[in-house]
């Protein structure tokens, strides 16, 4: 389905369902092709490649609404819908904070991003991109076996359109290609490690031999683990997994949390949580960024914020429900799946570098741990607990030396973000991202 037909389809439907007793209402579509490929141990294994087209209608009947979603695009199926839709809308509980944007709110004209690729990558070109990383990592030496090298491309077109004047399509595409191998033996010991590349457009993926170089030595370099005693050390969280504080950080930070008081940072608006040389971006409009979009899912003007700045929480992240909650402006931070109602989401959230190295950050300390990997999910963001498995490498008088697994760091993330010190070596891997960044005074729970 091209744009205008899917304009049309949408505000003959937003119409009816005002016709049919609707106060408002607005829809909401996504077109989506993807094309993915696996490839292990020097065979394709597998190959997959699929088309959706999905649309929801929600509407709003005084301070109650409903959304119905469908992916059957017949009349008939269409004039079910918003029979359906209007009859749930009719007898579900009010909701006093429910409603569609006001028109002053909404974008008018939307700004270029270059979010997708004009040239869909081939089967041929995924296959022979997975075929080069996994050649690559099993080439190094120590690696025995592998689970394989991914690679997967999704275009999307987006469209919303409201009674409110909402009206607003881009398409997005991103790639991503990734490679996981095993080092060692049965009797000596195994280990698996990974790495991956994500992207907008597929020139931007990094190349292949890299991706599987690295990856190897990553899992021939965890062979022959230690275990450590239980202590309280400083940990550097490598670049990679650094993210996941940003994570836990955007979810103590949503609006609904923060209405409901769920929250460990529910006090801390325009407080400093953060030392002082730190600033976390949110930034919907970068070129070419994983998570950019030109409005929010309510048609919301959206724009780059400092979250945190100097160290100060300056805002929360909202849509129009929390934002009302909490009787503030909504932030542009609406986001929507097709069947699901709305909620506030962070787009491309990242800290600025600092201005030491990791190397640097490693070289002053006596004793610490270097984690590169973290499992499990042991945050409370109620009251900011935190307690995670992880894998990584002991650091001893400023120096790297041997790998430690069967670990576990804990400490309180309140704590954690005002004794968090960056590196300067921020890549954009996920859309949330951070340097290298140290953190002092962490417990290490080992043997």
């Amino acid at each position: 389905m091209i744009c205008k037909e899917a304009f049309n389809v949408l505000t003959d439907l937003v119409t009816k369902a005002k016709i049919a007793g609707a106060d408002a209402a607005d829809a909401f579509l996504i077109n989506k092709m993807s094309l993915s490929v696996m490839f292990r141990l020097g065979r394709l294994e597998e190959i997959k490649r699929s088309e959706s087209m999905d649309i929801s209608l929600r509407v709003f009947i005084g301070n109650r609404q409903a959304i119905v979603s469908s992916s059957d695009w017949s009349c008939k199926a269409l004039d079910e819908l918003i029979d359906r839709v209007v009859r749930m809308a009719r007898i579900v509980p009010k909701d006093p904070f429910c409603g569609l944007a006001d028109p002053s709110q909404l974008v008018i004209n939307t700004i270029s991003l270059d979010i997708c690729d004009p040239i869909d990558p081939t089967s041929d070109v995924l296959i022979d991109w997975t075929r080069r990383a996994e050649d690559s990592a099993r080439s190094v030496l120590g690696v025995t076996n592998s689970d394989g090298a991914e690679a997967g491309y999704a275009r999307k077109m987006i469209v919303l359109i409201g009674s409110n004047g909402m009206k607003c399509t881009y398409n997005v595409s991103k790639i991503s290609g990734s490679v996981s191998v095993l080092a060692g033996n049965i009797f000596d010991g195994m280990e698996r490690d990974y790495d991956f590349s994500s992207a907008v457009y597929f020139s931007d993926l990094k190349l292949p031999e890299d991706i599987g170089y690295s990856a190897g030595h990553r899992a021939v370099n965890r062979l022959r683990s230690h275990k450590v005693c239980t202590t309280q050390v400083p940990i550097v969280f490598d670049s990679r997994v650094s993210n996941e504080l940003l994570g836990h950080l955007s979810n103590s930070i949503n609006g609904y949390a923060i209405a409901r008081g769920a929250s460990f940072l529910k006090n801390s608006l325009n407080k400093q949580i953060f030392p002082s040389d730190v600033t976390i971006i949110d930034d919907p409009h970068r070129q070419r960024g994983l998570h950019s979009k030109p409005c929010d899912d309510e048609g919301v003007i959206n724009s780059c914020r400092n979250i945190v700045e100097n160290g100060v929480l300056t805002t929360w992240i909202l849509d129009l429900c929390s934002s009302r909650q909490l009787g503030m402006e909504t932030t542009g931070h609406a986001s929507r799946g097709i069947s699901s109602f709305l909620s506030p989401s962070a787009t491309n959230f990242y800290m600025k570098p600092g201005i030491v190295t990791p190397t640097e950050i490693i070289s002053n300390i006596v004793d610490g741990f270097y984690v590169t990997e973290l499992f499990g999910i042991g945050v409370n963001n109620v009251t900011g607990d935190y307690s995670r498995g992880a894998t990584g490498f002991w650091i001893s008088k400023g120096e790297i030396t041997y790998p430690v697994s069967e670990v576990t760091i804990a400490g309180n993330l309140k704590e954690m973000f005002l004794h968090l010190t960056p590196a300067n070596d921020l890549f954009h891997y996920y859309g949330f991202d951070a340097p290298t960044v140290l953190i002092d005074g962490m417990t290490v729970a080992g043997i």
